[in-house]
């Protein structure tokens, strides 16, 4: 079978606006503050870094296996067409589908920094405020790291996906302040969280794996402002306010459960769409995938106070309510030791070839010396003393 040629950048429209809704909010009480959020805003300061430094850039790329994707969770894997595809389809297809999720975490990370400005804007708060700058600081830096691995290791990005894209516009037209977190650090970032996890711990691609290593690293803190945030405010919502966001957060997961699935990929692939959706549907990886990706949500959803009735019925008819007595704090903190020993590794490695370097050099540097004294003056004959010369 043969794959239908997609140019590397067709992202359609160049650009997408969304109303602005809602008020610019200034507070005056500059010395009031929570001390948790403002920890967490010093701490967002002192781990700011440089994706151009950080990151091995070095790191060779195979674009027909960038993640070290086994066949069996391959949605055409065990399927007619698999039978059928040569090695090169199976590599072309490995490309396809890692370029539409990298793209789509690329798309999401531009909507997460277009979002926390949203929330400096809108937030009353001057401590969240303060923290949400330094995060749409990290949200530009992500986009950056998303769009240089496409452009340079893939060379493929795809548009965002349609349903992403509803979401983010929904989320963005509310004029609540709290929208933007709740639709944003919450939904689309919780489900981004749980793909870098399951990809970071599975790869062993050294450069995938260290951009999600960091970039969840971040994202622990971001998830940490958005419940403080919004755990505060929803205790103050009555129970009719309350309903409104649990119906917001339900449609949400079901729009991401039952749409984000790549089919597009598929038709890429020159698979006719309907056959492509039955595929996507049918596939038990991504079965599993599409229920893991709710460990971040679920917990986020219950800490934060939206744990009605009608939410949890939903929950179970995902199959994943038990995911709601998950340790949010414990999955953070694992976010932040994963890059914390990749650096040690890094660091241990780069360590251990200066002092091979150096080891090197100076060995080199004996071994020149010795040559010269094996070289150096020699025993005189008689004629050099100034005895007779020999004939």
């Amino acid at each position: 079978m043969t794959t239908r040629k997609r140019p590397a950048y067709d992202l359609g429209e160049t650009s997408w606006e969304v109303p602005a809704s809602g008020a610019a909010r200034f507070s005056w009480q500059y010395d009031q503050g929570r001390d948790r959020l403002l920890a967490l805003y010093q701490k967002g300061k002192d781990k700011q870094w440089d994706a151009v430094t950080r990151i091995d850039w070095d790191l060779p790329v195979d674009p027909y296996d960038a993640l070290g994707v086994p066949d069996e969770n391959l949605v055409l894997h065990g399927t007619p067409y698999w039978d059928r595809m040569s090695e090169r389809d199976k590599g072309e297809l490995r490309r396809l589908f890692s370029s539409w999720q990298f793209s789509q975490f690329l798309h999401g990370e531009q909507g997460a920094m277009v979002c926390a400005a949203r929330i400096v804007e809108s937030v009353p708060d001057l401590d969240a405020k303060f923290y949400a700058a330094t995060q749409t600081m990290d949200e530009a830096r992500h986009t950056e790291i998303f769009d240089r691995f496409l452009r340079e290791k893939i060379q493929l990005t795809y548009p965002i996906d349609d349903n992403l894209q509803s979401l983010l516009g929904d989320t963005l037209r509310d004029s609540r302040w709290d929208m933007p977190y709740l639709g944003m650090q919450v939904l689309i970032e919780g489900l981004a969280l749980a793909a870098f996890g399951m990809l970071r711990d599975t790869t062993e691609k050294p450069l995938p794996k260290q951009i999600l290593a960091y970039v969840m690293q971040d994202e622990a803190r971001h998830v940490a402002f958005g419940r403080m945030a919004l755990r505060d405010h929803y205790r103050e919502l009555t129970d009719a306010e309350l309903r409104e966001r649990e119906e917001f957060v339900i449609e949400g997961c079901y729009l991401m459960r039952d749409r984000l699935r790549g089919e597009v990929v598929l038709t890429d692939f020159g698979i006719p769409a309907a056959e492509a959706a039955e595929l996507s549907e049918g596939s038990e990886y991504l079965k599993l995938f599409r229920k893991l990706l709710f460990t971040r949500i679920v917990p986020c959803v219950k800490d934060i106070g939206l744990w009605g009735e009608r939410l949890q019925r939903a929950y179970v008819d995902m199959g994943v309510l038990d995911m709601g007595d998950a340790s949010l704090d414990l999955l953070m903190a694992q976010d932040e030791e994963a890059a914390e020993q990749l650096d040690a590794q890094r660091f241990a490695a780069e360590e251990d070839a200066r002092r091979a370097e150096v080891a090197a050099v100076i060995a080199e540097g004996a071994g020149a010396e010795g040559a010269a004294g094996t070289d150096g003056p020699k025993g005189r004959t008689g004629a050099d003393e100034g005895g007779p010369e020999r004939r």
